[in-house]
């Protein structure tokens, strides 16, 4: 499945595994599947973003298989990885197909924070995905875009 061999890394996360693994969405199938990095987070993750705040390893592999299910196409592009000192922080394209709607593009970005033995203890992913929806929704992006210019300034 991947191109960068996790054992030349010591099973560490580096950045040329972040984007691999991150940019690869699919099973051997093609099928919308993020199991293959579940093996980098910690039992007490913390993920929180624009919808959601959940804590533990099980919670998180269920939100993110739920949102592989709904999809009939999932696709990931990063940008702009960046490594500091305890973690990483990535931007992002998500294109996400669902069975019923249109491909839907949402721009966003990721702070990962690595707990002393190298997993992911904390996730933050910073989007705007009503935006990015509507965005896609053709005559509704004027008026959500209006409306948000005459409500937030």
């Amino acid at each position: 499945m991947s191109n960068v061999n996790i054992e030349e890394s010591n099973g560490k996360l580096t950045i040329d595994v972040l984007k691999d693994y991150w940019s690869r969405p699919q099973d051997s199938e093609g099928k919308p599947d993020w199991s293959h990095i579940f093996k980098f987070y910690h039992e007490d993750i913390h993920f929180k973003d624009s919808v959601q705040e959940l804590q533990g390893y099980q919670k998180f592999t269920e939100m993110s298989s739920r949102l592989t299910r709904r999809c009939k196409r999932l696709e990931m592009k990063l940008l702009n990885v960046a490594e500091f000192e305890k973690g990483f922080y990535f931007e992002w394209e998500m294109t996400m197909k669902f069975k019923i709607y249109p491909a839907s593009t949402i721009y966003g970005a990721t702070r990962l924070l690595l707990a002393e033995d190298g997993r992911i203890i904390d996730q933050r992913d910073y989007y705007d995905i009503w935006g990015d929806i509507f965005d896609n929704i053709p005559g509704f992006r004027r008026f959500y875009r209006w409306r948000m210019r005459r409500r937030m300034g």
